[in-house]
C-alpha cells in the first residue's frame, strides 16, 4: 500500500504515530535506498517510543539496543553486511522474542536469516520529496497498519 508523499518532518510525524502501537513489539524491515529515510523513521519511532539516551545509528556497530519500561528494542542497520552468515555472530537468535521490538534497516542484506517482518516499510525517493509503501505480513503487522493514524502528506494526498 502506497502511503504517500512525505517531507522530512512528516516522515517523523508518521514514525511518532506507530510508536503507541510498536510497543507491544514485533518486526519492522525498513527497506530503501540510501538517504530515503531509514535511520530518521528509525529514530524518530525510538524517540517517540521513549528512548531518552542517544539514538546512533548502527551503521557501524550493526546493533544498537535499548529498554524502555519492559519493552527491549533492538535497531539494526545490515548495510555494511557481507554475507547474511555474519548474522550468526550477532547472537540476534537471542536478541529476538515476540515482546521485543526489532527495526531492521536494509533487510534484504540479512535475507533468511532474519525474522519474517510483521511490517515492511520501503522508502524511497520521489523527484522532490520521499515516499512511503507499507505491506503487513502477519496478524500483528496487520493489526499495526489498519490502526495506524497516518498524517496526510504534505501534498495533501495519503
Amino acid at each position: 500500500m502506497r502511503i504517500g508523499e512525505f517531507d522530512e518532518a512528516a516522515l517523523q510525524a508518521m514514525a511518532a504515530q506507530l510508536a503507541p502501537l510498536a510497543r507491544e513489539g514485533g518486526v519492522i524491515h525498513l527497506a530503501g535506498d540510501l538517504g530515503a529515510g531509514k535511520t530518521t523513521f528509525a529514530r524518530a519511532l525510538l524517540r517517540a517510543l521513549g528512548v531518552g539516551e542517544r539514538v546512533k545509528s548502527p551503521t557501524y556497530s550493526l546493533i544498537e539496543s535499548y529498554r524502555v519500561g519492559e519493552l527491549e528494542i533492538h535497531h539494526l542497520d545490515l548495510y555494511r553486511l557481507a554475507d547474511a552468515g555474519e548474522l550468526e555472530w550477532l547472537g540476534l537468535q537471542d536478541l529476538w522474542t515476540p515482546s521485543a521490538l526489532l527495526l531492521i534497516e536494509w533487510p534484504e542484506r540479512g535475507a533468511a536469516a532474519l525474522p519474517a517482518p510483521d511490517l515492511a516499510l520501503n522508502l524511497f525517493h520521489t523527484d522532490t520529496r520521499r515516499a512511503l509503501e507499507a505491506a503487513a505480513f502477519s496478524e500483528r503487522g496487520r493489526t499495526l497498519l489498519s490502526h495506524w493514524a497516518l498524517p496526510k502528506s504534505s501534498s495533501g494526498a495519503v
